[in-house]
């Protein structure tokens, strides 16, 4: 893939460096968004998961110090997207979020966070049934911010009334739900039937979402509506071992899949967006302009950035690659 240069919208940490301690170092920070670099991601969204609001601020106004005083950090560092706390506290929806942290949406909480972020938040990640008057999605909104569903089980009608109200993406489909759902009345199928209305992060590792289902998903919202996350922790880049992610301990197996100590749910990924680009091209089957729009030009365009096409790529169908095993 030609001049292909990633673009990351969710991103716990990278090479080694959790960008959820809370004191991370000017050092690991620039040694991280180095190896970003590195590996052709030429920007990210840097990723804060649930915790106390308290110290989700710090998090955030740490990262923003750090990003003004280091032009490379700058370069590589697009935004922030805060990923909870107002998301489901339910078993298997709650994810690998601290279940003690999720709450009901309030909008004093959520301005302190973007308060500490000073302008950078591009995204927010809420569960539309924890916000049910829509303050908090409609006023995220009224800011130019992206609101988007994710570690949820909204009913149709939630979701719907949270679409009116500003939300217009769905955090890495296919995740953040229990392994056993109702078989047609789940929160897949429900975002799934407004995919004329939402914009879709997927994925592809592989373990989050199987390619089989990820070729499905992609036939269902179309090219223009969904892009490619790494959902990245501090073990991208750096192979098996025990990785943090916040106060959680991830172990990261031979086969290169974070999972909780207990191994009940995973946790984030270590894929990085180039080997999730050649699995799009090994295992999906697409080719290198499909493969750019996914990792590079829609994410842009769902923050409202111009997007040049690489010289040689094509953005139409026409370059697809036979699909391989």
């Amino acid at each position: 893939m030609p001049n292909t240069k990633f673009f990351d919208l969710q991103i716990n940490g990278y090479n080694g460096v959790d960008f959820n301690q809370d004191a991370i170092s000017a050092e690991d920070l620039r040694e991280a968004c180095r190896a970003l670099q590195r590996d052709n991601v030429e920007g990210v969204l840097v990723t804060i998961i649930t915790d106390e609001i308290q110290r989700m601020a710090a998090r955030l106004c740490r990262i923003v110090q750090l990003r003004a005083a280091d032009p490379l950090v700058r370069r590589v560092i697009a935004g922030v997207h805060v990923e909870g706390p107002f998301i489901s506290d339910v078993p298997g929806y709650v994810g690998a979020h601290p279940v003690a942290h999720a709450k009901q949406a309030d909008w004093g909480e959520m301005e302190s966070l973007l308060e500490a972020a000073e302008g950078l938040v591009r995204i927010v990640t809420l569960a539309p049934e924890q916000d049910p008057t829509q303050e908090v999605i409609r006023r995220l909104a009224d800011q130019g911010i992206v609101v988007a569903a994710g570690h949820t089980d909204a009913s149709i009608d939630e979701l719907d009334a949270a679409i009116d109200a500003g939300l217009s993406m769905f955090t890495h489909l296919g995740n953040g739900c229990p392994r056993l759902m109702d078989r047609h009345d789940n929160i897949i199928q429900r975002a799934l039937s407004r995919s004329d209305r939402l914009h879709f992060g997927l994925i592809a590792d592989g373990a989050h979402v199987p390619f089989f289902a990820l070729k499905n998903y992609l036939e269902i919202i179309g090219m223009d509506r969904v892009f490619v996350v790494s959902d990245a922790i501090a073990a991208a880049g750096c192979g098996p071992g025990v990785y943090p992610l916040g106060d959680q301990t991830v172990t990261v197996g031979e086969d290169g899949v974070p999972r909780a100590e207990d191994d009940s749910h995973l946790v984030g990924s270590a894929t990085t967006m180039q080997q999730m680009a050649d699995n799009l091209r090994r295992h999906v089957g697409l080719g290198a302009g499909e493969i750019q729009r996914l990792t590079s030009g829609n994410p842009r365009r769902l923050l409202g950035e111009t997007v040049a096409i690489p010289l040689g790529l094509s953005l139409n169908n026409g370059d697809r690659q036979p699909t391989t095993s």
